[in-house]
């Protein structure tokens, strides 16, 4: 079996522009792998198109050696989204693999340690930041089934937040806690806003509401900050959703203070190198919660790896919020479990879910679907405006 030819369907989602990319075999099969990157869309299927000579022809069930070939051949590290790319040709590979096979990708790995996998809530709050509106789009979020959520409340803040804006942030949770109970899951992303001392600052504000997690308290430029306020933080810290490499989650655990890490499977170069994040975090005593902001074939990725790897924790979850449409973009979506806001596995060959081409040339890329988190309103994700200034 041989790749023959590779494809590209970038899709415009409102607040985000999507990246499917399809490999193609001589054998008639063929494999589905998503290349998402936030504001870099087309630089990502260039990429593709830049890469693509080097597995052209080779075969695609050598799954990790083409991998590797991807990102060795250029002699240079492309980054982010150099792995990005490579992510989703790995992906597409395993999926070929598996259909191959006629078993999911999880049945390569080892085969299935659960039933479902605990998810979380994102992307529910497109309103006004408000405690009455926030409490009232969490509404939404029950009646899908969700037993947790994540939320930023912190607006635009950045670096340092004022008393007035903390406060307004605290105000939101604490409505939401009140409104929910003690016993549903609620946490809470920073998005790295925070210097060390603020993004404490802030932690023992809201320790009084049972906070599950602290996401990406501070500053991405390293690992280490992290560490330093995750050894001093009542709510337990949780990173790494911006990591491409394998080595910075062990940086990261080596310095100590984290237990939860948040690998980005797209980022990361795949489902390889995130079962190693995830290895390195069993070794560390600790777990994984991947990242997944992309769209429904990235889901699909991610509860793959749910179905397989021990200590996995919970699982984001943007997909039900998305617009209707979405929900025809692919062949299968994940059920919420009402007694216990799990989320089901695909049992299908390969990854489990197939694209509907005709659904994704229906909505093309669009330019101003991204997500700004630094400008007024972003909590709104209506994608941004033609000829938009800067954010501040």
């Amino acid at each position: 079996m041989k790749i023959a030819s590779i494809e590209t369907f970038p899709v415009g989602a409102g607040w985000k522009n999507w990246l499917f990319v399809k490999v193609n075999t001589d054998s008639g099969l063929h494999g589905l792998g998503e290349g998402t990157l936030n504001g870099f869309i087309r630089t990502t299927e260039t990429c593709v198109r830049e890469l693509e000579h080097l597995v052209i022809g080779q075969d695609p069930r050598n799954v990790r050696a083409l991998a590797q070939h991807l990102m060795d051949s250029v002699s240079l590290d492309g980054g982010h989204i150099h792995r990005t790319v490579v992510a989703a040709i790995e992906v597409a590979c395993w999926d070929i693999l598996g259909k191959s096979l006629g078993v999911p990708i999880y049945q390569l790995l080892g085969g299935k340690v659960r039933e479902s996998v605990a998810a979380y809530a994102n992307g529910w709050y497109r309103t006004e930041r408000t405690p009455a509106a926030f409490c009232a789009a969490a509404d939404d979020v029950v009646r899908k089934n969700f037993h947790a959520l994540k939320l930023d409340p912190f607006g635009t803040a950045q670096g340092f937040i004022d008393s007035g804006e903390l406060e307004l942030s605290y105000e939101i949770v604490q409505a939401l806690r009140q409104k929910l109970g003690r016993e549903y899951k609620i946490l809470i992303d920073v998005h790295a806003r925070f210097t060390e001392a603020d993004a404490l600052r802030a932690a023992e504000k809201f320790a009084d509401l049972d906070i599950f997690w602290w996401e990406e308290p501070t500053t991405r430029e390293r690992e280490e900050p992290a560490n330093v306020v995750a050894r001093r933080s009542p709510i337990r810290v949780a990173t790494g959703e911006m990591y491409d490499t394998v080595g910075q989650f062990y940086t990261l655990a080596a310095a100590g203070g984290v237990n939860i890490f948040q690998p980005e499977p797209m980022s990361l170069g795949g489902i390889s190198n995130t079962l190693a994040v995830a290895q390195l975090a069993q070794a560390h005593g600790s777990w994984i919660a991947p990242h997944q902001s992309g769209g429904p074939v990235a889901t699909a990725v991610c509860l793959q790896l749910a179905a397989c790897v021990p200590n996995f924790l919970i699982q984001e979850h943007f997909d039900p919020f998305n617009a209707p449409w979405t929900r025809e973009l692919v062949t299968w979506t994940p059920q919420l479990n009402p007694e216990n806001g799990n989320l089901s596995l695909p049992e299908a060959p390969g990854l489990g879910v197939d694209l509907n081409v005709a659904v994704a040339r229906e909505h093309p890329y669009d330019p101003n679907a991204y997500l700004n988190v630094h400008k007024k309103g972003w909590e709104q994700r209506l994608g941004q405006q033609p000829g938009a200034g800067p954010a501040r």
